[in-house]
């Protein structure tokens, strides 16, 4: 009998191991989640629709807009991806909860120009934070676009920001044990390209890709890629066709649905690699205890919480 409890005990422990990846214990090098929502964060302005009422009630909680901490504890080096619109308590977060140094940041990854992803940067200058020379990660197009306009040209010549150049497929090394590589994806290129990111370190790799327009157009197949990493944080900004009071084609995004329907006849070890993020109000999967959220935890894909750490 007790053999066989063992045994029980030892296959729980195995399965729960395998399915949640994430742990709090302390790792040299990892990421940790610091947002989920789109651009607009939850609650998200002007919305009148019970899933913000519910906030202003007191039964859900605030979700702050996508983002990921990436640490090394041994090179005593932290970085952010994304400068969403929340970066003062998302940098906070990274002091208090993981790695304080006498550097707030020692840079970050920006994806694309569009407004969760890149106005924090304004939290750099002489109105807010004023330190000098903070790195950033940047596209040909992206560093255009901040030099060549304002109020962001005033951060590059006062120097509060100083960049680095990114080029796509092009392998960045940040530290001994962690390399960072950028690659483009389509998506509604106003001012900016679009790029995701690989992330790699000494044991494991991610992928971080919170906005595309379509799977199908990206030249790249989702289901591949994602069969190599250990983790693919991807885009589920929104969950189904007709979720807004609006026409979708205008704010093209893979609803989870379409995701799901990908992977629907991969493995269960595939299936856990996806990890939801980038979470538009409306989208029912942003609420932890939602009917949507949990049918398709019991399938085997994930969803990105705040605090969440991923050892790499």
């Amino acid at each position: 009998m007790k053999k066989i409890s063992f045994l029980i005990l030892f296959i729980i422990t195995f399965i729960g191991c395998n399915y949640n990846d994430e742990s709090n214990e302390i790792t040299n090098q990892y990421i940790t989640i610091l947002g989920t929502a789109q651009d607009g964060g939850f609650p998200h302005i002007g919305c009148q629709k019970k899933c913000c009422d519910d906030f202003y009630e007191g039964v859900s909680p605030k979700q702050k807009v996508v983002s990921l901490g990436l640490i090394d504890r041994e090179a005593q080096l932290k970085f952010l991806f994304e400068a969403t619109p929340d970066i003062s308590t998302q940098l906070a977060d990274l002091e208090k909860n993981h790695l304080k140094t006498s550097t707030i940041i020692d840079g970050v990854f920006i994806t694309h120009a569009h407004m969760g992803h890149y106005t924090g940067l304004l939290y750099f200058g002489k109105e807010a934070l004023g330190k000098k020379d903070i790195r950033i990660y940047a596209m040909p197009k992206m560093k255009s676009f901040l030099i060549n306009n304002g109020p962001w040209s005033q951060l590059v010549t006062t120097k509060n920001i100083v960049f680095s150049d990114l080029k796509k497929d092009s392998i960045i090394p940040v530290s001994n044990a962690l390399k960072v590589m950028p690659f483009l994806v389509p998506h509604r290129d106003e001012f900016s390209e679009t790029v995701g990111y690989k992330i790699k370190g000494k044991n494991k790799s991610a992928l971080f890709i919170p906005d595309i327009n379509k799977w199908s157009l990206w030249e790249k197949n989702i289901v591949e890629e994602v069969k190599k990493v250990d983790y693919a944080f991807l885009d589920a900004t929104f969950f189904k066709e007709g979720e807004i009071n609006r026409p979708m084609s205008e704010v093209p995004h893979p609803f989870i649905e379409e995701t799901i329907a990908l992977f629907k006849n991969e493995s269960l070890t595939t299936k856990n690699k996806v990890i939801f993020i980038h979470f538009n109000h409306t989208n029912p999967a942003l609420q932890p205890n939602s009917k949507e959220r949990n049918d398709l935890e019991s399938l085997g894909f994930r969803f990105a919480t705040e605090g969440q750490r991923f050892k790499l």
